[in-house]
């Protein structure tokens, strides 16, 4: 991360601070009360008339549980350099990480399943993902899946020439998807590359509009009592009607701002036909 970027998000560190004890709710008393920092020191923090140290910001990054790379912006709003590395997942540090990811994606066939970053650009999927995504994109069998990021797994499934077409309910999983979006678009700082995501999908072709009269009232989540425990991608192409549901996984308290923002996305059948479908295969 340059220090550029530290700009794009807040003048200094004051103001980084405020932004953040704003969006987690915490008054200055509760703050100091979970740090063990003073009200006063932390009063002074936020005017610009005290600079904080670099074992303070990491504190206060813990207690209000700011993400990894949000951290590395506000150590370098003070002028300090990152705390946490970045890393490309050929890394060599990151060999045992990727071994457990290439684990759990075995051991999800003959279901698919992915390995995406915080924003869903795909990073690894297992062999029935690379068929399944295939099948529905009309690709033929040779054809090599990029896994270098390239692909954005939510732009891929809403865009009207991506699987939009095959997804019956696309409205309601369009909705889910935006919600999960805008929560990480929240979770950043203002600015953030999620922020411009969630803009760029609501952009989409009958995506529904931040504040839009007349929005279609179906893309909204199915709150009714009656419905599923989970929403349900239901999937028609070619005569073959699947339905699936998604969980998501994430590694624990990782210090590395790649290894932190990876989720791994795995698709399980929601009847016995679609589990039938996918052991065919």
């Amino acid at each position: 991360m340059s220090a550029a970027a530290a700009g794009q998000y807040f003048s200094d560190f004051a103001a980084a601070l405020r932004y953040w004890r704003g969006k987690r709710g915490h008054s200055q008393l509760r703050l100091s009360a979970e740090s063990g920092i003073s009200q006063r020191h932390i009063s002074f923090l936020e005017s610009g008339r005290s600079q904080p140290s670099r074992e303070l910001i990491l504190k206060l990054g813990v207690v209000l549980d700011i993400p990894l790379r949000e951290r590395n912006v506000m150590l370098l709003a003070a002028g300090y350099a990152p705390a946490y590395q970045e890393r490309k997942m050929d890394d060599p540090e990151l060999r045992a990480v990727k071994q457990a990811l290439d684990f759990m994606l075995a051991q999800q066939a003959p279901y698919p399943a992915l390995v995406v970053d915080r924003l869903w650009n795909l990073v690894m999927s297992n062999e029935p993902a690379n068929r399944f995504f295939k099948w529905l994109l009309c690709m033929p069998d040779e054809a090599l899946i990029p896994r270098d990021g390239s692909i954005n797994v939510l732009k891929l499934t809403l865009a009207p020439d991506g699987l939009r077409p095959w997804l019956q309910n696309w409205e309601e999983v369009g909705a889910d998807l935006l919600h999960w979006i805008q929560r990480e678009a929240m979770s950043d700082g203002p600015g953030s590359e999620a922020s411009a995501l969630l803009t760029e999908l609501r952009q989409l072709a009958g995506m529904p509009q931040a504040g839009k009269e007349g929005a279609d009232p179906g893309l909204a989540p199915n709150l009714d009592r009656r419905a599923l425990p989970f929403l349900p991608l239901t999937i028609r192409k070619d005569g073959v009607e699947l339905k699936l549901f998604t969980t998501i996984t994430t590694l624990g308290t990782p210090h590395d701002v790649t290894v932190h923002e990876l989720r791994l996305e795995a698709f399980f059948p929601a009847d016995e036909a679609s589990a039938a479908w996918f052991r065919g295969r």
